[in-house]
This record gives structure tokens, sequence and C-alpha cells, in this order.
């Protein structure tokens, strides 16, 4: 069966896209859907305790965003520049994002804080990144801080007062190029409270490269070229979702990225593996989930993979019938928007 782009495709009211985090993260809206059914019910976010059961366990990505967007100029001609970086290599040699790209040849150095950070564009790779390598005095982390900025998506034209709020809460790990945003609705006092109710927490850490957003242009899906991310997941979080399994007890991924990494490091009877790998999967209808029972996620952009991801799990008619009644009620959509819980 053909899959089209055009098939994922919904209509939305620009000022539905969140441009700014709510004050208290766990006071966004919920829409639960029940995938088998395709009934919905508006919830807030902080309900979410009144649809899970002790035994389950809900997976989250402990990954951190580093702020990998530099500005910078072009070494003699002076000419702007903009980088984003992508994914370290060795040492401290990162695949980047570059604008303009066409003035970033192999050779071209580039001066960050007015010296504070130096670069030298070494080649250019797959989809015309390039490939970067940094000098810099003292500790890299440090260097960023003060010079990086948020990476934030191109639809989020206001600026972030807080950093921290692109971050979860539980954000552990550097090395994410976006934040994964499901994670973003849980406080501490949330997370107190489904310890409380006996809900088991496993942490695997996937970083978000910019391939989860990129824009499908096939019109035939399957010819879609997932990038890979990294992921890892230790003997722990192995250990937690599989007994969860065994006993009877639901797995719930707490976004996309905790999908693709537990999906990614199963075998085909469903056992976790722990260890660390790269991943391009794509997940598309039609797909048989090994691992994951429910998804709590946010809203999408149209003819994305993640819009194809959660149809896969929820049915492509359940989920536009779904995004049709959330654009109606008013639900904000995309990283700082409400959320969905699939299940």
């Amino acid at each position: 069966m053909e899959l089209k782009k055009s098939d994922f495709y919904f209509d939305l009211p620009e000022e539905l896209i969140a441009q700014d985090p709510l004050e208290d993260r766990s006071s966004s809206r919920l829409l639960v859907l029940d995938k088998e059914t395709g009934a919905t019910e508006h919830r807030i976010f902080k309900d979410i305790t009144d649809y899970l059961e002790p035994g389950d366990c809900l997976v989250l990505n402990n990954t951190r965003v580093i702020p990998a967007r530099l500005y910078g100029e072009r070494e003699v001609t002076c000419g702007q520049v903009e980088v984003l970086l992508l994914k370290r290599g060795e040492g401290d040699v990162w695949e980047t994002l570059v604008r303009p790209g066409k003035k970033c040849k192999p050779g071209q150095k580039l001066v960050f804080g007015g010296g504070k950070l130096r670069a030298e564009v070494l080649e250019t790779v797959e989809d015309g990144n390039r490939l970067i390598r940094f000098y810099y005095e003292g500790i890299w982390e440090e260097v960023l801080d003060s010079l990086g900025e948020m990476p934030l998506p191109p639809y989020i034209t206001h600026k972030l007062k807080d950093k921290n709020r692109y971050q979860t809460v539980y954000a552990r790990f550097d090395g994410s190029a976006a934040a994964p945003t499901a994670g973003l609705h849980f406080t501490p006092e949330l997370f107190k409270k489904l310890e409380e109710n006996g809900i088991r927490l496993a942490y695997v850490t996937l970083h978000v490269g910019l391939g989860t957003f990129r824009p499908v242009k096939e019109e035939n899906i399957l010819d879609h070229h997932m990038h890979t991310e990294m992921y890892q997941v230790t003997g722990e979080a192995a250990d937690i979702i599989n007994s969860t399994k065994q006993n009877g007890g639901r797995v719930i991924c707490v976004g996309t990225t905790s999908c693709r990494t537990v999906e990614s490091a199963s075998d085909e009877k469903g056992i976790v593996k722990a260890g660390s790998a790269d991943t391009g999967i794509f997940i598309y209808p039609g797909y048989k989930f090994k691992v994951l029972d429910c998804l709590i996620t946010n809203f999408h952009l149209p003819e994305s993979t993640l819009v194809m991801l959660v149809s896969a799990l929820a049915g492509r008619e359940n989920v536009l019938k779904a995004y049709g009644e959330a654009i109606k009620e008013r639900y904000r959509f995309f990283s700082f928007g409400d959320a969905m819980f699939i299940k």
C-alpha cells in the first residue's frame, strides 16, 4: 500500500502555534485519545495520574538540549555566519548546519564571541552539512554556555526568557539539538505523585537531531530518508521496562524520542536490550509496536514523520479527527503547546 505525504496533511491556523511556555508546566491541556475506538476526552495535563495504574512504566528521555546555535563571522571578510551544532564527532569536531552554506567551504575559518571560540570548516557531508573543528581555551561546555543560544524551532519567533524552559526537569546528558517536548509538561511534584501511585520510571537517552523535524519532501513517504540519532539504554532501564511487560503492566513512552529508542533497542520478541547505538528508525502506519503500549506526545506538524508515527499507533483517521477536534477547541500546538495521551 502506498502511503502519501498528503494523507497526513491538516490545516493549522498559525495563531495556534504556541510561542511561549506556560508558567506552570503541568497546567497545559491534555487530549486523551483511545486508540481502539477513537474516542476523546479533554483534561489538564496533571490529570495524567488518573490514566496511569500501579505497575505501569513511564519511559523518559533524559537528554539535555545544548545551546547549539552560534552566531559569529567569517575570518578576513567578517561576513555573518550562523552555525547549528548537530552531532559531536571525535574530539572537538562537530557535524553542523551552516548559514550561509555557500560561503563556508572547507578551509574557511570562523570566529565567535570576539575570538573566545574559533573554528575551521573541514568538509561538506550529506545534505550539505559541514564538519567543523572548534578551538578554545577552558571547558567546552562553559564556552558554549556563554556564547550559544537555545536552538528553538523556526516556527517559534519569540525569544526565550529562561533557557531552562526548553529543558525537561529531568534532563541530564548533554547532546540534543531539540528538546524531547512531551517531557516539558512534567514537574517534580507530578513525579512525586506518580511514584507514590506505584508508577515506575525508566530513563533512556536519545540525543535529538534535526532529522526528526526534517520535512518529508517525497510524496511517497517510503522514499523519505531518516537521519540517525544516538541512543543509550542502561541495564537498569532495560530491566524496568522488561519486568513491567512480564508483570502485565503497560509501557508508556513520554515522547516520540523515547518511543523510537525502545523500539530500536528491542528484539523481535519485544525484549529491550541494554547498550548504545545509532538509530534511523522510521515508524509509519503498518508498523507493529514491539514494546510501547501507550504514548504521551505533543501535537505535531502536518505531513511530518511524527504525525506518521502517532498514526501508526492510533490509526490515521483517529489521529486526524482528534487533531481536528484540538484545532476546534483551540489547543496550543508544537513544542511549547499542549499534550495528547494515546491510551
